[in-house]
């Protein structure tokens, strides 16, 4: 049986959790280590943290956060960002990653995905697959968040990041994410339809349905999270801005009250109705 998992995706600029729309207009929402704890107690089955400048300014700059976290946290951890020989990727393992993530350097010199997978298990490697639909209705692999074009069609992409050993592809529908609007059900399904690896959907869950139909109708082996579950946390938890006001700008959250729309829903209202649905989960809190 397949067991759905549901995977918080923490974007990090600097020390901060941030969050934008299209991957673009990134705000602060706080400090990632508080909100993966609260994750983490809400039965999360794993978490992302991506590097959203890193790749921008060719490092990854993730260790002291990852260290923390692992600390306190047992579920795996995926790192992407930056990460483009296989040095990078030892150092974020070391520091206590799981998995790591990787899209850049990946689409530069396939061969790294070879390479990275006979190094350090298949298991370990995923490959970010960030995606612009085009006016034709075909879909087009970006790299760098989502800054770059390559022109390089999804699904011969996607297919040859399969051959090449990967474990996991993230997909990310670029035109979705942080909108709330639901996620690309045809992109989920035609990549889904096309591997047999694991694909983890990302961008545009707004609602519990929209997840679901990510599961049933896209055929997603897991689901990633970040601006439902963020903007939740920070509709219930009070305390999440008060103590982070003294360490950044949080004037977004003060102000702005679009993120409102998100509504409050928790990870544990998620897994629950998921479970209600009779899908698989791994488990629930």
């Amino acid at each position: 049986m397949k067991y759905i998992r549901i995977i918080p995706r923490l974007d990090i600029k600097g020390p901060n959790l941030v969050k934008g729309i299209h991957l673009e207009g990134l705000r602060v929402l706080g400090k990632p280590e508080d909100f993966a704890k609260l994750y983490y107690e809400q039965g999360a089955d794993e978490l992302i943290y991506q590097d959203t400048v890193a790749s921008l300014y060719q490092r990854n700059s993730l260790t002291d956060i990852i260290t923390r976290t692992a600390e306190d946290i047992f579920i795996p951890i995926t790192v992407g960002g930056g990460l483009r020989t296989l040095e990078d990727i030892n150092k974020v393992l070391r520091a206590g990653a799981d998995k790591v993530s990787i899209n850049t350097a990946a689409i530069k010199n396939p061969e790294f995905i070879t390479e990275s997978s006979r190094a350090f298990g298949s298991s370990t490697i995923v490959v970010a697959v960030e995606v612009v639909k085009q006016p034709d209705n075909s879909y087009l692999a970006y790299t760098d968040n989502g800054r770059e074009y390559t022109g390089i069609d999804v699904l011969s992409w996607v297919k040859e990041v399969e051959y090449r050993g990967a474990g996991e592809i993230m997909l990310t529908s670029i035109d979705r994410d942080g909108t709330g609007s639901g996620f690309d059900i045809d992109l989920i399904k035609m990549v889904s339809s096309a591997v047999q690896i694991h694909v983890i959907a990302h961008g545009g869950a707004g609602n519990i349905n929209h997840i679901k139909n990510a599961i049933n109708d896209g055929h997603a082996d897991a689901i990633a999270i970040s601006s439902m579950l963020h903007y939740g946390l920070i509709n219930q938890e009070d305390n999440l801005l008060n103590k982070f006001n003294d360490e950044g700008n949080i004037e977004f959250l003060k102000k702005n009250v679009s993120f409102k729309t998100f509504g409050s829903e928790s990870l544990i209202d998620v897994k629950q109705s998921l479970s209600d649905e009779k899908i698989p989960l791994r488990f629930i809190a």
